[in-house]
């Protein structure tokens, strides 16, 4: 296998997130360049690369970002197939499961997570950051509907029950190694027992789930390195992104589902949480991701990657 670009991570410790795809780098024992971003905006660095998008994680190989952690596990899965993130048996269902485990089971925990108790202890002593931090997520949910407390509980103590019926059979979710489904099912589970372990009692009725997420947390979060966003722009900037056919995504055929041409200005923003859409030209529209390809005073020509599901083209 050739020698692998430099993967850089732009993240913040207690983004859960972040931590599914720290764990799958742990899992495939990779090494990584590690830039901590800010958890609220604003967020200049990050925008120069991505050009609007600022949820967190994304990762960036030279100027080529990648946004969303579907699409980074794959991007992983290209750069180091072993051991699979989708096993051939598994490939279907563990990405469904992943979706779900990303959307419903993640915002009923953080709606859980969040409640005034939970929300008091991940702010412990910081009451500005507190209110700066509920007030960039009410904005970024500007297009969803928000759990109530009692709905989210009522919903994850069945999910809990569910994913334990899973795992009180096997290691992982789905057999003996862990797939794309652990790594989304465990990280808002993360948020619960270690950013806000005042919330943590739900997870003791389920022992199974903490002996599962006690396996997960054994992968690690393999080699890091830490760097700077300031080295971050200027790797990016010294760097000709990879062509649309060459990058760390396997496929590359044209897929036209917008009556959009190649070459277009246009603009992809997500469907719910976060609302600030990226600009760029329509470089490519494949199966799974769109690419765009964007100018920035500090980054030079960048491009900006998404997977398809979850986000909305438009003509710019």
């Amino acid at each position: 296998m050739p020698h692998s670009p430099d993967l850089i991570l732009h993240h913040y410790a207690s983004s859960p997130f972040s931590e599914k795809i720290r764990l799958v780098l742990g899992r495939k024992k990779l090494a990584w360049k590690s830039v901590i971003v800010p958890a609220v905006l604003p967020k200049p660095d990050v925008v120069a690369l991505t050009g609007g998008y600022r949820k967190t994680p994304f990762l960036q190989v030279g100027a080529d970002i990648y946004c969303d952690t579907a699409l980074i596990c794959d991007v992983l899965e290209h750069v180091q197939p072993e051991p699979p993130l989708y096993p051939p048996h598994l490939r279907g269902c563990s990405r469904v499961f992943a979706q779900w485990a990303d959307t419903t089971l993640f915002w009923a925990a953080m709606a859980y997570n969040l409640q005034p108790k939970g929300a008091a202890q991940f702010h412990a002593g910081q009451p500005e950051a507190a209110q700066a931090f509920m007030a960039d997520r009410k904005a970024m949910r500007v297009n969803m509907t928000h759990l109530r407390a009692g709905d989210a509980t009522s919903a994850l103590r069945s999910y809990l029950r569910r994913i334990a019926s899973m795992v009180e059979e096997h290691d992982f979710l789905f057999g003996a190694e862990p797939c794309v489904a652990d790594f989304a099912t465990y990280h808002p589970l993360w948020f619960t027992r270690v950013q806000v372990p005042a919330m943590a009692a739900i997870l003791a009725v389920t022992p199974a789930v903490l002996e599962w997420m006690d396996r997960m947390t054994a992968l690690g979060h393999g080699r890091l390195e830490k760097f700077s966003a300031a080295k971050a722009i200027t790797v990016a900037e010294r760097s000709d992104p990879l062509p649309a056919g060459a990058n760390l995504l396997i496929d590359s055929a044209f897929q036209d589902d917008h009556n959009i041409p190649l070459g277009s200005p246009v603009t992809v923003t997500p469907e719910s949480f976060g609302a600030e859409s990226t600009e760029g030209e329509l470089l490519a529209a494949t199966r799974t991701h769109y690419t765009l390809k964007r100018s920035d005073e500090r980054c030079g020509i960048v491009h900006v990657h998404f997977p398809r599901v979850g986000y909305v083209l438009r003509a710019g």
